[in-house]
């Protein structure tokens, strides 16, 4: 089996136990998924199986959809529910202007100290180990992109919000450093992903439905290679080029049917409807190399299967 489940993933499990889940469902143990969802978290969880792994850093690239929820007046050690509440202020002072006008000091690229209740790793080890043993170790700040952060209700001390980020944003982050700016410390109480890069909420199956088909011995949803990245231009090629393209011979142009992409566009290269390639387009770009591509990922025609 090869290609990606868009799973919902329930509250109480960690985004490994899906995948234990799914090795199970598929029977091999070639199965990742795009983006870590913490356990408390619900929402889309792409998983792919087989050849599918392939795609992983692509569509682990994506921006990310989140609605989440915070309670003004108290800080955790986790930043969230889940942890020991540290600090407790006064809210009933702060507005809707106030976090208005502190929202717009997150927005944009910001730098964000990830929390040490993460899975970056210190010296080999997860810095949640180490926080669990109230060791606190220092962090550089990473450069994440909050696009838009939105209030959704607001209705204190509970602040409901959807925001749109790049890949390895913490939304507790957002939320404790909310928090502070406000001057009466939060954190998050709830977290949906509404989307995943290309995949929304809508087109995901919930786990329960997955196990359901699985234990009917029904087909599962998977979507097929060439539909995983179809928000990439698709090129066609045929006869001597796919058999050339097989061999990791990059092709020209020429060689192709579709319409010319931009120089640097990374691009999908199909066989009808079997992905045979991602390339980027580069002509000129490669020296004494052959073809007006560089090939990313080439695919055996049968890993479609």
């Amino acid at each position: 089996m090869n290609g990606v489940l868009v799973i919902d993933k329930p509250a109480g499990m960690t985004s490994f136990d899906v995948i234990r889940l799914v090795r199970r469902m598929v029977k091999t143990r070639r199965v990742g998924h795009a983006g870590t969802l913490d356990p408390m978290a619900t929402g889309v969880l792409p998983v792919a199986v087989g050849t599918a792994t392939r795609l992983i850093e692509y569509l682990m690239a994506g921006d990310k959809t989140y609605r989440a929820g915070l309670k003004l007046g108290s800080v955790t050690d986790t930043q969230d529910s889940t942890g020991q509440i540290l600090e407790k202020k006064p809210w009933q002072s702060v507005d809707r202007p106030a976090i208005e006008a502190a929202i717009e000091h997150l927005l944009g690229e910001i730098d964000q100290l990830p929390p040490m209740y993460s899975a970056l790793k210190k010296d080999g080890q997860p810095l949640y180990r180490l926080a669990r043993q109230g060791i606190e170790v220092e962090r550089e700040p990473r450069k994440v992109v909050v696009k838009s952060l939105v209030i959704d209700e607001f209705s204190a001390p509970d602040l409901t919000f959807t925001v749109q980020c790049s890949k390895g944003t913490y939304v507790r982050t957002l939320c404790h450093d909310l928090g502070q700016m406000l001057g009466c410390g939060a954190h998050m109480t709830e977290l949906r992903r509404l989307a995943c890069g290309r995949f929304a909420l809508e087109a995901s199956t919930p786990l329960e439905v997955l196990q359901d088909l699985f234990e009917q011995g029904r087909p599962l949803p998977f979507l097929p290679l060439a539909e995983v990245l179809d928000d990439w231009p698709a090129l066609q090629a045929d006869g001597e080029i796919l058999e050339r393209l097989q061999n990791g011979v990059a092709p020209c142009m020429a060689d192709l049917s579709g319409v010319q992409p931009a120089t640097g566009t990374r691009v999908r290269l199909l066989a009808g409807n079997t992905l045979v390639a991602v390339a980027r387009y580069t002509p000129g770009g490669h020296g004494k190399r052959p073809g007006e591509f560089e090939l990313l990922k080439v695919f055996p025609v049968q890993d479609n299967e």
